[in-house]
């Protein structure tokens, strides 16, 4: 067994292994590390663990310390270079007129060489560009071409899913992900549907492959003539997941019938023709195959073990129960109870009647009319 610690470099980026030299480390910690490209600054994702050795590649490289304040700030320093040398080799990039995409930049801890990654639709001649570069920056220079995925990965972003990238996330390594894959999974060969932001198949194909492969072991495949406990017919759909399958019999072939694959015996596979001198097993014999029905749980009421529940139903319901303090009305003592409006409309209010005057809604209107209309000669009345 070995001891190592996970360090990594980049936010999603991959994680390796180093020697703790018996230090502890804990996770989240920086660390200062020797890498192929001297030291390098990274985060601990792993604290002290101890592998075999088959998982570790040797030489194993140490952890030089942990860091302090100042790499911290030498981080940042980094950091703010990089910004201005993403800008610069852009502007580099579009006075020498290439065809090249930039996507990101990194420098090193030690700030002596800087590393520019891109895409482009072939093979790029950067020899002159990276003169200029050196000769701006003051520093080593290298430029990596990377593929689509690579970018996506580098970025990030969210999927169609909702979540972020899964090779910005938590993948290490890209999966090989082909067509198969989605016909295999019944999903839709619309290349927008089943394709990420990156252009090409999503990661996420992979996840179930296994799943599916297994279970389409124990499916029948499409058009095979099969026995039901209905009688014998041509399987026209497999549903995978569910494990059942729709069948069109003979004896009705325009309405289909789902069963379980268990409920069926294949007879012949896939397309051809039927046996020769097949003869259909007796109807009792064929029923035999019909899986028995699943005993249906008894469902616990919600309000058995809720007395809130329990309480708001007998309400709604006008069965109150005498300890919660509430008299509900009964049918016959509603009315009693309550006003009820007189026939004809709303009761007349007498603060807008004139003494004397009768209850008449037609009377007080032309009152009013009488009262609002002006004289001929501009007086009121």
């Amino acid at each position: 067994m070995t001891e190592i610690i996970g360090v990594r470099f980049r936010s999603g980026g991959k994680q390796y292994y180093f020697d703790p030299k018996g230090e502890q480390y804990d996770q989240g910690e920086g660390v200062i590390v020797d890498t192929s490209r001297g030291l390098e600054y990274g985060t601990c994702v792993l604290a002290n663990t101890q592998v075999k050795d088959e998982a570790v590649v040797q030489p194993l490289r140490e952890v030089v310390r942990q860091a302090n304040e100042e790499d911290k700030r030498v981080l940042e320093r980094n950091h703010e270079r990089e910004k201005r040398a993403f800008q610069i080799c852009q502007e580099k990039i579009a006075a020498h007129g290439l065809e090249m995409k930039l996507v990101e930049c990194e420098c090193s801890f030690e700030g002596n060489k800087i590393l520019f990654f891109f895409t482009a639709e072939g093979r790029v001649d950067f020899r002159a560009l990276v003169k200029d570069l050196a000769a701006t920056l003051h520093a080593r220079i290298e430029l990596r071409q990377i593929g689509v995925r690579d970018e996506a990965k580098m970025l990030g972003g969210l999927g169609i899913c909702g979540r972020p990238f899964c090779c910005g996330s938590f993948l290490d390594e890209f999966q090989p992900v082909s067509i198969k894959m989605a016909k295999t999974q019944s999903l839709s060969l619309n290349p927008t549907k089943i394709s990420g932001t990156c252009g090409r198949l999503m990661c996420c194909l992979k996840y179930e492959q296994e799943a599916y492969e297994d279970l389409v072991k124990h499916a029948p495949k499409m058009d095979s003539f099969v026995e039901t406990p209905d009688g014998v017919g041509t399987v026209s759909s497999v549903n995978l997941l569910r494990q059942q399958v729709q069948v069109r019999l003979d004896d009705t072939p325009e309405t289909p019938q789902s069963y379980h694959n268990c409920e069926i015996n294949v007879v012949r596979s896939g397309k051809g023709k039927r046996p020769e001198g097949y003869v259909p097993p007796s109807r009792e014999e064929l029923e035999k195959r019909r899986k028995p029905p699943e005993p249906e749980a008894a469902v616990e009421s919600p309000t058995s073990s809720n007395p809130l529940a329990a309480a708001l139903e007998a309400v709604f319901q006008g069965n109150v129960p005498p300890q919660y303090g509430v008299q509900a009305e009964t049918q016959e003592e509603r009315p009693q109870n309550r006003r009820r409006r007189r026939p004809g409309g709303p009761r007349p209010n007498p603060k807008y009647q004139e003494p004397d005057a009768p209850h008449n809604s037609s009377y007080r209107h032309q009152n009013r009319r009488k009262r609002r209309s002006p004289r001929k000669d501009g007086q009121g009345e």
